[in-house]
């Protein structure tokens, strides 16, 4: 019980972080976003693994936890430049079925989804289908919707692979995971970052910059939620939980931006949200 309550509780973490973070998104280039979100977090993880003086785990958590920096990066890439082009409402629920990944990867290693885990799979299927519709109503253009789309699809997949590679090297020790996936990233957000300043990209300023500490240092904590809580309980369940972030992220999207899903679309949103769900309840 206390694991699903972690992965919960990182769940709000991700939805604030996402929410602030695909705002920023917006005037900012996402390789500046999240060079700066990965670099607050990464000094942070160097100083608590240095001051604790533990040693690294083996090769193979250490791989498994630079691995879980790239895929986590591919990831938050897309993420964040679908929260920027598209509706937030849409994107975040459609990125969250990617918790199938852990759940799929729980099925070939023995687990049984039962009954609710496998209609929890279907329908986030059919959400997906039903919240790429166009909407006719919408203020975003048919080929940014169609993009944004794609970018949460892609997000979902990075997602659900960084859990069950996070899930592995956390089995070693958590804190180096952390630090292990913020030293494979940042590298290559930075390097991108530099160049799209380079070339004339916005730069942020000394507000904007805490900000984007504060959004790095909020993903920060919900990592480190969700990697202990995978030490505690079952990695699909633990998945599942810290995949309702989009919960967080529709409603602050709707009081803040006043995001209006529509129609189908919107019944789609539902169903995938639903799915999630039953994919808890199932795992």
């Amino acid at each position: 019980m206390l694991a699903i309550g972690l992965a919960l509780m990182s769940s709000v973490l991700w939805g604030l972080s996402d929410y602030f973070g695909g705002v920023k998104s917006r005037s900012l280039p996402v390789p500046v976003v999240l060079g700066v979100t990965y670099g607050a977090s990464l000094a942070l993880m160097l100083v608590f693994v240095a001051a604790r003086g533990t040693g690294p785990p083996d090769a193979k958590y250490i791989l498994a936890g630079l691995a879980a920096g790239l895929v986590g990066i591919v990831g938050l890439s897309a993420f964040y430049r679908g929260l920027a082009i598209g509706t937030m409402s849409i994107v975040a629920p459609i990125a969250a079925t990617g918790v199938s990944v852990p759940v799929i990867t729980g099925l070939i290693l023995g687990d049984e989804p039962g009954v609710a885990g496998s209609l929890g799979l279907a329908l986030a299927v059919v959400g997906i289908v039903l919240a790429s519709r166009e909407d006719d109503q919408s203020t975003i253009g048919p080929r940014e919707q169609r993009r944004s789309i794609l970018l949460a699809i892609i997000a979902g997949l990075g997602f659900g692979t960084y859990f069950v590679l996070a899930g592995i090297g956390s089995d070693a020790d958590v804190a180096w995971t952390l630090l292990l996936s913020r030293v494979s990233g940042f590298p290559i957000v930075m390097l991108v970052a530099l160049l799209v300043l380079k070339r004339g990209g916005a730069r942020p300023g000394r507000s904007a910059l805490a900000a984007l500490v504060g959004i790095g240092l909020l993903d920060l904590g919900a990592n480190a939620l969700f990697n202990v809580a995978s030490t505690m309980g079952e990695l699909s369940s633990v998945a599942v939980a810290s995949s309702l972030y989009p919960v967080v992220t529709v409603m602050m999207a709707a009081l803040l931006l006043g995001e209006r899903v529509q129609g189908v679309q919107r019944v789609g949103v539902f169903v995938a949200l639903t799915g999630v769900v039953l994919i808890a309840a199932g795992a």
